[in-house]
């Protein structure tokens, strides 16, 4: 059996597609439904059984098996960088890793786990190391926590170990994040009810919509992850982004062409968030890529086409 926490979420979900697609339909989800709407992301997968994630952490630490477990890809967390409340986010986001991460190592099951590019902070350096890691926010400050503790084991881990450092992801089962949802999901809502995108005007030294990140489609991101699974002796710290950066205005006319139609509107950069929004990040892959990972990704032209026409789909 195959572990996926956050399985209903964005990543998790895309997670058990995936294996799906490998024929693996042997799999626990673990998520907490109480926004129930998130149960649409598993309506056309195939899964074994479901936890909730209170339960699955109470038999956790009481020893619990399984029945036997071949990997754990631990996705769930709070997610919200908004969120303010350091006791909470630190116990969903770094206390339950830990116990995730101790069992798996009492029973040398490989974990596969979620970091983020968020502990990058503004950069402007996004390679794998403390040197270049400076969190801005609590929900950033939990993951590089967590990295921190993973480094700092006493001895090396006899089975695979591995945080990815998500960077901008995009694609299919994101809807339930409300305003986390990625861009290109905005504007082609915004297309769809007025006919108009709209952008944020320049900042930091760029010009209106001019602002670069590392937009990866989710599909890389899943195959990141199940050619980890495939290679067990892969262990370490890794950035998952597309190593080239692109612009919002790449991702606003990506929108605008599969539409055929629509404008672009820029609008006034709020006061709130100057100082504290990143205007570029840039994934660099050369740690993943000389650990083996050697397939291409989709650019945001490519994953955007593909995205919108699964959320256009029939």
């Amino acid at each position: 059996m195959i572990i996926v926490t956050g399985g209903a979420g964005f990543i998790g979900s895309n997670l058990v597609q995936g294996l799906n697609q490998r024929g693996i339909k042997d799999i626990l989800v673990v998520d907490d439904l109480k926004d129930g709407h998130k149960f649409v992301n598993l309506a056309d997968a195939d899964f074994r059984d479901y936890l909730d994630k209170d339960e699955f952490l109470q038999r956790l630490e009481a020893g619990d098996d399984f029945g036997g477990i071949e990997a754990v890809f631990h996705e769930g967390a709070c997610s919200a960088t908004t969120e303010w409340d350091g006791k909470f986010v630190m116990a969903n986001n770094f206390a339950y890793s830990k116990s995730v991460l101790h069992w798996c190592l009492a029973r040398q099951v490989p974990l596969l786990y979620a970091s983020s590019a968020s502990v990058y902070g503004m950069g402007p350096s996004f390679t794998e190391g403390r040197a270049n890691e400076r969190p801005l926010n609590v929900y950033a400050f939990s993951k590089f926590q967590f990295d921190q503790y993973v480094r700092a084991l006493p001895q090396q881990p006899a089975s695979q170990v591995v945080g990815l450092r998500y960077f901008n992801v995009y694609g299919p089962r994101e809807q339930h994040k409300g305003s986390m949802s990625s861009v290109a999901y905005h504007l082609h809502h915004q297309m769809l009810k007025d006919g108009r995108v709209r952008l944020f005007e320049g900042s930091d030294g760029y010009g209106p919509g001019e602002q670069r990140r590392d937009f990866i489609h989710v599909d890389d991101v899943v195959a990141v992850n199940l050619w980890l699974l495939d290679h067990p002796e892969v262990s370490g710290i890794f950035n998952v982004g597309t190593g080239k950066a692109q612009s919002f205005n790449d991702v606003a006319h990506a929108v605008i062409a599969f539409h055929g139609r629509g404008e672009l509107d820029y609008i006034r950069f709020p006061a709130h968030l100057v100082g504290a929004y990143q205007s570029f990040t840039e994934a660099d892959m050369a740690h993943l890529r000389t650990a083996g990972y050697d397939k291409p990704f989709l650019s945001v032209e490519e994953g955007v086409a593909r995205y919108l026409k699964w959320l256009s789909r029939g």
